[in-house]
């Protein structure tokens, strides 16, 4: 006579059937690369635990002049989304992808933003003592705009629905809600902004990273160097800044987070000022800094503006 399994016993082999249906063997994460920090921020915000992400250019670093690793090759190949900016900033993202033989699809979170011009057309940088010209049409530097923030969000939206179909609603009720933030936001740093008299709303920062910001909220940004770090400042430019300075009756000299103070120490001291404070242009600070997030970011540089245009700093 065959027995029949007791009640704890088949519980249990009940219990092993359904582990198989159970949501922890759903598909699992998707891997993610993001170019740098910026857009690493906003896919986490998008992507929550249903991503693994790496960001390739890390925090208070330099996409336009970094060098990648081999782990950064290896961690390329198992790639399933890749985000970068695109617009030349990443002139190392091209190489990397081609000797990592990455198949995945990459999205250039920059596709249908409202995107400026380069008014030099490109930059100088120096290779072996030799002036080499690098063509950029445009102004990369499209996050300077909440505006534009919002695109991007759409298109990390729009690929991590492309790899993961079956998160997607999950994903786009993520971008809704990380969107109303952004909305938040905006308003947040046109009122600010709008504090400081008009007079007053011409400052110097090292490179061209600030023209979406001054087209959106209404500061005009001198600076000696183009929209690439690459570019060098020569005498010529620093002398004609300094011109620049009183012609204009700039109120404030910042350094950014991404370069080394020394040329705007330079110019601040050679123009009677201090520098006013640091600027978080192309990166995000370290996450207990204060531009840990795009929106800390943001927030951040409106108000150090703000504060600095009107002798509070």
């Amino acid at each position: 006579m065959i027995q029949k399994p007791g009640l704890p016993a088949l519980t249990l082999a009940i219990a092993s059937l359904l582990s198989l249906f159970s949501p922890a063997q759903a598909k699992a994460k998707i891997n993610v690369i993001a170019s740098f920090s910026i857009i690493g921020d906003m896919a986490k915000n998008i992507g929550e635990d249903r991503i693994t992400l790496r960001t390739i250019v890390g925090p208070n670093a330099d996409a336009h002049v970094y060098e990648p690793s081999p782990a950064d090759a290896i961690a390329m190949a198992n790639a399933d989304v890749i985000l970068i900016n695109g617009l030349k900033l990443e002139g190392f993202m091209t190489r990397l992808i081609r000797s990592s033989e990455s198949q995945a699809p990459v999205t250039e979170t920059t596709r249908n933003a409202a995107i400026l011009r380069d008014p030099a057309g490109g930059h100088y940088h120096f290779n072996n003592g030799k002036a080499v010209f690098h063509a950029a049409p445009f102004d990369p530097h499209a996050w300077q705009s909440v505006a534009n923030a919002k695109i991007y969000v759409k298109n990390i939206t729009e690929a991590f629905c492309s790899a993961d179909k079956d998160n997607c609603d999950v994903y786009q009720h993520n971008a809704h809600r990380y969107t109303e933030k952004l909305n938040a936001l905006e308003s947040k740093i046109t009122a600010t902004i709008q504090q400081v008299p008009p007079e007053k709303r011409t400052v110097v920062v090292g490179h061209h990273a600030f023209r979406y910001f001054e087209q959106a909220y209404g500061i005009h940004f001198l600076s000696p160097q183009g929209v690439s770090t690459e570019s060098e400042a020569s005498a010529a430019d620093v002398a004609g800044i300094l011109k620049e300075i009183k012609a204009q009756h700039a109120s404030a000299i910042f350094a950014e987070n991404i370069s080394n103070p020394r040329l705007v120490q330079q110019i601040a001291s050679e123009a009677g000022f201090r520098v006013a404070g640091t600027l978080y242009s192309d990166a995000l600070s370290a996450p207990d800094g204060p531009a840990g997030s795009y929106i800390a970011m943001m927030e951040h540089n409106a108000t150090t503006l703000a504060a600095a245009a009107v002798g509070q700093r």
